[in-house]
C-alpha cells in the first residue's frame, strides 16, 4: 500500500486503484459524507474523462498532485483527494456520486475513487515505494504517538 497523506494507491499489475486511507478523517469519528464532486475547475471535470483503445487514448494525464475529486462532509469540512501518482486516469467511480456512504462502508473495494495507469517507465519505482500493511500500521502508530 502506498500511503501519501490521506489516500491509498493499491497497485495491481501496473494499475493503481485510489481509495481513502484508513487514517483519512472521513473514515474517523463518525463523519457523514454529504457530497462528492469530480468537477475540479470550471474547465476540468474528471467525469468527462473518455478513454478508448489499448493505448488509453483520451485519458486525462495526472500528476501526483492533481486533484481527483472534492468530498464534503455534513459538518462543513471539504477534503480534496489527490491522485498521489503520475499517470493516465482510466476511470472514476461514478457509483459513489449516488451512494457516497460506500466510500466509508467499503473504502478499499466498491468505495474506490479512481483507477490510474502509471507511466510504464515509472511503474517499477512506484511499486518499490509501496508499504506493506504492517509498515502502514507502524506509520499510523508513530503518527498517533507523536500527536498525543
Amino acid at each position: 500500500f502506498l500511503q501519501l497523506q490521506h489516500n491509498n494507491c493499491i497497485s495491481f499489475c501496473r494499475i493503481c486503484v485510489i481509495t481513502l486511507a484508513e487514517a483519512h478523517p472521513l473514515l474517523q469519528n463518525g463523519k457523514t459524507i454529504k457530497s462528492i464532486n469530480y468537477q475540479i475547475s470550471a474547465n476540468c471535470s474528471r467525469l468527462q474523462n473518455k478513454v478508448s483503445g489499448k493505448s488509453k487514448r483520451g485519458a486525462q494525464f495526472l500528476t501526483e498532485l492533481a486533484p481527483l475529486c472534492r468530498i464534503s462532509s455534513s459538518d462543513g469540512e471539504e477534503y480534496t483527494i489527490y491522485s498521489c501518482i503520475r499517470g493516465r486516469l482510466i476511470e472514476v467511480n461514478e457509483n459513489i456520486l449516488s451512494n457516497p456512504a460506500i466510500l466509508q462502508e467499503k473504502p478499499s473495494t466498491e468505495g474506490y475513487i479512481a483507477v490510474v495507469l502509471p507511466k510504464f517507465e515509472e511503474s517499477k519505482s512506484i511499486t518499490q515505494g509501496l508499504l506493506t500493511q504492517k509498515e502502514y500500521e507502524e506509520v499510523l502508530l508513530k503518527r498517533l504517538n507523536s500527536s498525543s
